[in-house]
């Protein structure tokens, strides 16, 4: 008897669950069903890949070197999949990842054009934080995820969609004095304790840190899980942070106690991009998909600019 990629996509789905019911619910089978694949696995290849004890399970070593091999297998099986999928361009079904702090706002108006290119394209959707998407990316399970810049890790290939620069968000008291001042407007001058962030883990709470100067989060009066949370708590004056000019639209609109401020030239930004694997087959999808994504972007930048003009910076 040979091995079969079901058990091996079985085998992956237990390592990853932890547990041989909730492998099973994911890959749509009973718990018996699971059990007897992997029991036929560990046959076939002669050693013992899972210690069943009494509240959990665990790889043993023979397990967790066949869950990296396996891992492999699955992605370039996908590959494969995915090959025969795009020879026509962006038809079939799509797979896309988006960080949290760019889908509310960019996905939306990507959709439609989406949708518009393609009534019958089949697309997915999975919002998740950067190192999430990039491990499913990586292992098969998207096509390509929109991310920042720059991208951890070797064997990625990166398509640029948008400059995404920052603005300095808060109430209308607090940020009064700042657009009183004749000096510029720099991240660095930023008071630590009075910034809010994201939760540890979103790579805009990481990009924020960066630009203005410091080295850690314990200077950090850390913030919220949202971006829109976040705007609301800076909005009634607790703090200030650093708004993606993507999300000004909505956020504004959403909370109207919201003020904003540019910083002095050269503005700090992010770069997003869309990624896929580089073993997988482009024969024009990700071009029309990144140039999709560019249009979305665009529009919601040029909408920002009308609320938040350039000519407003110091």
């Amino acid at each position: 008897m040979s091995l079969t990629l079901k058990q091996l996509r079985y085998f992956a789905a237990l390592a990853e669950a932890g547990s041989f019911g909730t492998a099973a619910a994911r890959v749509h089978v009973t718990q018996p069903a699971l059990s007897l694949q992997i029991k036929e696995l560990e046959e076939r290849l002669g050693v013992k890949l899972v210690e069943r004890l009494p509240r959990q399970l665990r790889l043993t070593r023979a397990g967790q070197e066949v869950l990296e091999r396996t891992r492999r297998i699955l992605a370039e099986v996908d590959d494969l999949e995915q090959a025969v999928r795009w020879q026509q361009g962006l038809k079939g079904r799509l797979n896309l990842g988006v960080i949290p702090t760019v889908a509310p706002y960019l996905l939306p108006l990507a959709l439609t054009r989406i949708r518009s290119h393609d009534l019958t394209l089949e697309l997915r959707v999975r919002e998740a934080q950067t190192d999430t998407l990039l491990e499913e990316l990586r292992r098969g399970r998207l096509d390509a995820a929109v991310v920042a810049l720059p991208v951890p890790g070797p064997g990625l290939v990166a398509r640029p969609i948008a400059t995404d620069r920052f603005l300095l968000a808060g109430s209308r008291a607090r940020l009064a004095s700042w657009a009183e001042r004749t000096e510029a407007l720099r991240p660095r001058a930023l008071a630590p304790d009075q910034l809010l962030l994201l939760d540890e883990g979103h790579c805009l709470a990481e990009q924020a840190l960066e630009v203005c100067g410091l080295s850690g989060r314990r200077q950090v009066d850390l913030g919220a899980s949202s971006l829109s949370t976040l705007v609301g708590l800076v909005a009634e004056g607790f703090g200030l942070t650093l708004l993606p000019e993507m999300s000004v639209v909505t956020e504004s609109a959403a909370a109207p106690n919201l003020s904003l401020l540019r910083f002095s030239a050269p503005e700090p930004a992010r770069e997003l991009a869309l990624v896929r694997r580089e073993s997988s087959s482009d024969s024009g999808w990700m071009d029309d998909l990144a140039r999709l994504l560019t249009e979305a972007a665009d529009a919601l930048l040029v909408q920002a600019r009308r609320i938040v003009p350039e000519a407003a910076a110091a």
